[in-house]
């Protein structure tokens, strides 16, 4: 579709975030199994199993306060009472110890291996929600939106929603739950000073990381934004491949990728920066906290109220807790940025479809399939209309061609058709059924098209055709494609119907291409035909051919054909000339050269332009110059 375009979307600032709260409250319906009675069981398994390893853990300070008491006491060290039984046993505790430690990662691991599946359904969960709705959503959404940022949001948000499973229920939960248990420990053990110093170290701690974790996120954002640009342009670029090469851009290209990368380098290098800051202020803070504590623990000691094991425990305690407190900071900024990127997803899912089916709307029924349009009129922009008030009727089995200057809205008709936009006025119907009134699934079902421009999937061959109806027999699939005359290449090929066609189908022809195109609307067999303008980008033998195979499979069909070269259309039942946004002139193709008006000087001037090209081939002239602002390059063909 090359005659008609929608318009560049122009840059609009970035809505207000929702609050962290406010992402995990919309996220938590998709996080929760719902519906899975075994997955819940599995949740409910792992905080039993996460409550019990953290109890297991609270072990390892005890034993290590016995062990030390009872070594004390085997040299005759002065010491409060020990443990009596098993528990004197310097080396019995040794073995407590070990044991303990082996529970606790144990328990661990079952854990983790219990949540995974939770996790892992509630990722995939959400992602498939998420690209449905993508599907759903216009063609302008997808027009104004770069498909490499698009599908960067989408992966972004699958391992948003992975990583904050992982360090909300692996990590930051067995983290409070140990906290909590220390400040137990310590106030039950001790008194309450010891807990009050522990509680505030930790809070203190905890400030210091927010603040500076917020001063990280910001640059990381910066380093988000740099890293998205630079995806897009290499994606934009790659998909490009040919256009780089023909126009010899490679460094253009390299220096444009290169300015998103120096950005993103200058914010990974502050971010290295910001982390060293980060690490410092959290260790100044918690050896203050950790040094109170060893100096009320020592004052004890030398008071009787405490023995060296004692001494022990309170310095294990808080060693203990300081592992997972050291990770609080990559906790914090990776929950956040876990929820950002889920809030950029949440952001795709809350864009309503432009086009959407209305209440009770009814699946179409074809019956001969008539199509009409009725004083239909629209517009990309308001300030600039395509279509004035078009009408017009395909009777059922017959072909109307619309033809015209680039730009005249040829192309948005089958746009409309399809109903990717709606029309600003007017009315579009099939067998009498209003096209707004019907399931765009049934609407669409009913409407084959072979486009200029044919996008394969990066798949094979096989898969390509049998995509316009996927449970064909292969038999089926053979027959549409021998009535695509490519049955014929495709069996020569080693690897037949398996052959991969590569991204965007580059490893065909445009010939092969386009019949692939039409092969797939043979075999999704579609009561009307739209062909876009299919045979203009061919050259004369190819689209010779190619027009050969959409005469046949347009015979019986309702056809809109909407074409540039006017030799594909003199056999249609009508031609619609249409020029700015109006129909200017109709008729069949003899009626139309009668009359003299905009069809026969179009026809005319192709006509002027496929005989002086055939008397250059004939004469095989030179290539002649083409002077391009002040100097010459060499023509690759002759000028139209």
């Amino acid at each position: 579709m090359t005659d008609d375009t929608a318009p560049p979307a122009g840059p609009t600032p970035p809505a207000e975030r929702p609050g962290l709260i406010a992402t995990y409250r919309r996220l938590w319906p998709h996080l929760w199994p719902h519906g899975r009675p075994d997955l819940q069981r599995r949740v409910f398994l792992a905080f039993g199993l996460l409550l019990a390893a953290k109890l297991v853990t609270m072990v390892t300070p005890f034993t290590f306060k016995w062990v030390t008491d009872a070594l004390v006491a085997a040299i005759g060290g002065k010491d409060a009472p020990l443990p009596t039984g098993l528990f004197a046993a310097p080396m019995l505790l040794l073995v407590l110890y070990g044991l303990s430690r082996i529970a606790m990662s144990a328990l661990t691991q079952v854990r983790d291996g219990l949540f995974a599946k939770v996790a892992m359904h509630a990722v995939r969960r959400l992602a498939l929600k998420t690209f449905e709705h993508m599907h759903r959503l216009s063609l302008r959404f997808h027009l104004e939106r770069k498909t490499g940022g698009l599908t960067r949001v989408l992966e972004r948000g699958r391992a948003g929603i992975e990583e904050l499973s992982r360090l909300m229920v692996l990590t930051l939960v067995p983290t409070i739950v140990e906290f909590v248990l220390v400040l137990g420990v310590l106030a039950y053990e001790f008194d309450w000073r010891y807990a009050l110093v522990a509680f505030l170290t930790v809070a203190a701690y905890l400030a210091f990381t927010y603040k500076a974790t917020e001063w990280r996120i910001a640059i990381r954002r910066r380093m988000n934004a740099s890293d998205t640009d630079a995806n897009t342009k290499a994606v934009d670029s790659l998909l490009n491949y040919e256009t780089v090469k023909y126009f010899g851009a490679e460094a253009r290209e390299a220096a444009r990728y290169d300015v998103s990368m120096a950005k993103y380098e200058k914010a990974s290098t502050q971010t290295y920066v910001s982390l060293a800051v980060l690490n410092a202020g959290q260790a100044v803070i918690f050896t203050i906290g950790m040094t109170i504590v060893m100096w009320l623990a020592a004052r004890d000691i030398l008071a009787g109220r405490t023995t060296i094991g004692g001494f022990v425990l309170a310095n294990t305690l808080l060693v203990q807790l300081s592992m997972p407190l050291n990770f609080m900071g990559m906790i914090y900024r990776e929950i956040k940025q876990a929820l950002i990127d889920i809030d950029d997803m949440f952001r795709i899912l809350g864009q309503n479809p432009e086009i959407a089916d209305r209440p009770g709307a009814a699946p179409l029924k074809v019956a001969g399939g008539t199509v009409r349009f009725e004083d239909v009129r629209f517009a990309y922009t308001p300030e600039r209309p395509i279509l004035r008030g078009v009408s017009f009727e395909i009777q059922a089995g017959q072909t109307v061609a619309v033809v015209g200057p680039s730009g005249a809205g040829k192309s948005t008709l089958s746009r409309l058709l399809f109903r990717f936009y709606e029309p600003q006025g007017g009315r579009i119907s099939i067998d009498g059924q209003d096209i707004a009134a019907v399931t765009q699934e049934s609407l669409r079902a009913a409407i084959g098209m072979v486009p200029q421009d044919t996008v394969l999937f990066n798949d094979t061959i096989g898969y390509n055709i049998r995509y316009g109806r996927a449970d064909a027999t292969d038999a089926e699939l053979r027959e549409a494609a021998q009535l695509a005359q490519i049955d014929r290449f495709v069996s020569g090929l080693p690897e037949g119907y398996d052959t991969p066609v590569g991204e965007r189908g580059l490893k065909l022809s445009g010939g092969e291409k386009q019949r692939v195109a039409i092969a797939r609307t043979i075999l999704k067999a579609p009561p009307i035909l739209v062909l876009d303008e299919a045979t203009s980008a061919l050259d004369s033998f190819t689209e010779a051919e190619i027009q050969s195979a959409l005469d046949r499979v347009s015979r019986g069909r309702t056809t809109l054909v909407i074409a540039h070269r006017l030799s594909t259309v003199v056999n249609a039942d009508a031609i619609l000339v249409l020029d700015h946004g109006r129909i200017a002139e109709r008729g069949t193709h003899a009626e139309l050269l009668e009359a003299g008006g905009i069809y026969a000087a179009l026809w005319d001037r192709q006509r002027e332009a496929d005989a002086a090209l055939e008397v250059l081939q004939r004469a095989d002239a030179p290539v002649l110059p083409i002077r391009v602002g002040r100097g010459t390059v060499p023509a690759t063909e002759p000028a139209e």
